[in-house]
């Protein structure tokens, strides 16, 4: 049975500043292509939820409620609960991931 994929309003907000970057920094047809890819990577979660990886930075903390896929070098961070998968945060994965993972997934 597929799994519910559902953004968070951070992770939506992510996806819409890499597209004005990209789109801003690169070429339109480039932040269309990206994307696009990056819908493919998460629609994909629909049907196998737990093929991600546990991000090196939190399974230092021991922490294993988080995964994440890859569209090089974007990291897509995810949880699944129950029938639901949760995307938590798209980021380019050459910036300080400790600093936006603690940020994002550590505060209270």
């Amino acid at each position: 049975m597929p799994c519910i994929v559902s953004m968070t309003r951070d992770a939506a907000d992510d996806l819409e500043q890499l597209y004005q970057y990209i789109y801003r920094h690169d070429a339109p047809e480039n932040a269309d292509y990206v994307l696009n890819q990056l819908e493919v990577c998460i629609n994909q979660l629909e049907h196998s939820p737990k093929r991600g990886t546990f991000p090196p930075e939190l399974l230092d903390l021991g922490i294993r409620e988080y995964r994440e896929i890859f569209f090089k070098p974007y990291r897509i961070i995810y949880r699944v609960v129950a029938e639901t998968v949760f995307i938590m945060m798209i980021a380019d994965g050459r910036r300080d991931m400790v600093a936006l993972l603690n940020r994002r997934l550590m505060r209270p």
